[in-house]
């Protein structure tokens, strides 16, 4: 029998992809890894094809036992990696013996870890993607102990982990650049101005959904009354009635409410952001 069994499923563990974009029109948010540098790079040590599924962990890990020997590699926020109780290397790729427990520890710096397995999980897919969507609820459900998880079949051969430890570290400080719009003109140009200049922190009550912020003086409205629901993108920084920017991340809502005043494109800063622990200071700053 192949597989791996959950032993301890860790604070919030998920099985991510790279997401299923297309079905906003449908009201189902993209979803996918947080950090998808980490998540491409954890697929190619194991010799995964690019979109194979892997685990997004949260802060303290996860343990696992194979069912049958099999290859993984972990990377993301650097953690502690055992294999039978004895340490081996993260951001590398390791065989695992049948009936061995991988752990995969506390992050030692960052939030989110990934744990890619030759073959990729085999949960049954939903709209064309196996990630875990946390506002919707598609894809499988968050991991419980006990529940085994399928593989695929094997791919080619792991690859040398000699770009592992190119990957940026977990931020001291947050930068995100901002594009502007479409409804920065709702808020005064003051606080706009103060936006730049704001000193914010990762909010406690950050998830997958949006990263919150909170420390700061708020955004204030330009005008009063209620902005009729339109579609929301990925980055996407909403200001609800308190001020204080959320940017929208992979599971976040297909619609709201509240102004956007701008928009963090996809990159490097939003793979920051999803290892932003709470506490972590955040500044915008100009998208060139």
């Amino acid at each position: 029998m192949t597989g791996l069994l959950v032993v301890r499923p860790g604070a919030l563990t998920t099985v991510q992809d790279r997401g299923r974009p297309g079905h906003a029109h449908l009201g189902v948010p993209r979803s996918g890894a947080l950090d998808t540098a980490a998540y491409a790079l954890a697929n190619r040590l194991v010799g995964n094809p690019p979109d194979a599924a892997a685990l997004e962990t949260t802060l303290d890990g996860v343990s696992l036992r194979a069912r049958a020997a099999t290859v993984v590699a972990v990377t993301g926020a650097p953690c502690p990696v055992r294999i039978a109780g004895r340490p081996v290397a993260w951001g590398a790729p390791v065989r695992l013996p049948a009936g061995a427990e991988l752990e995969v520890g506390r992050a030692e710096s960052g939030l989110r870890g990934y744990v890619a397995v030759r073959g990729g999980l085999a949960v049954p897919p939903v709209l064309g993607s196996r990630s875990t969507d946390l506002l919707s609820g598609l894809g499988p459900p968050v991991l419980s102990a006990g529940t085994t998880l399928p593989l695929g079949p094997a791919g080619p051969d792991p690859v040398p982990a000699a770009d592992a430890y190119g990957l940026p570290a977990a931020p001291s400080q947050l930068l995100l650049p901002l594009r502007l719009g479409p409804r920065a003109d709702w808020f005064t140009q003051a606080s706009l101005a103060g936006l730049w200049r704001s000193a914010l922190r990762v909010s406690p009550r950050s998830n997958r959904i949006g990263l919150r912020t909170e420390g700061g003086p708020g955004l204030v409205r330009a005008r009063a009354g209620e902005l009729p629901s339109e579609g929301m993108v990925l980055g996407a920084v909403q200001v609800p009635p308190d001020g204080l920017p959320v940017v929208f991340l992979a599971d976040h809502p297909v619609t709201g409410g509240y102004p956007v005043v701008g928009v963090v494109p996809p990159g490097p800063a939003l793979d920051a952001a999803a290892q932003a622990r709470p506490g972590t200071p955040v500044r915008f700053v100009r998208a060139r």
